[in-house]
């Protein structure tokens, strides 16, 4: 039931890339600014975990795939992986509008950010977090 509710918002995701144009535009020293409220449980070091898993790298990653935190992500993410997901920008939008919809029974306890431009800003600043 539960990989047919993801799959099922695989509309939520597709919309989202239609309308990422802009995610990729984000300003990335105000998406440094909005992570604020983020570092309570993510990190954007590397190899640094907190509740949540360290987000350095995170776009281009699998879901449920950082083997530092392995043991930790919830079986719903780990399938949203395994189902083919990856975290761009489409996916990182869909995600952070509101978590817990577009991967029902996931632990990321956070109810989601509404301002698309804060989205974009940090999901700008996210992608930015490689070792390249």
């Amino acid at each position: 039931m539960t990989t047919f509710k993801i799959l099922g918002l695989s509309g939520l995701v597709l919309a989202a890339t239609l309308f990422s144009g802009a995610a990729l535009a984000g300003d990335v020293e105000d998406g440094k600014k909005v992570f604020r409220k983020c570092v309570a449980c993510h990190s954007p070091d590397e190899g640094v975990n907190k509740i949540g898993p360290s987000l350095f790298g995170v776009g281009g990653r699998t879901p449920g795939t950082l083997d530092s935190f392995a043991k930790r992500y919830s079986p719903a993410l780990i399938a949203f992986g395994d189902g083919g997901a990856v975290w761009d920008a489409a996916t990182l939008d869909a995600y952070l509008v509101s978590p817990r919809t577009l991967i029902p029974k996931n632990r990321m306890g956070f109810p989601g950010m509404k301002d698309a431009t804060e989205r974009e800003n940090v999901i700008a600043y996210l992608m930015s977090l490689t070792s390249e």
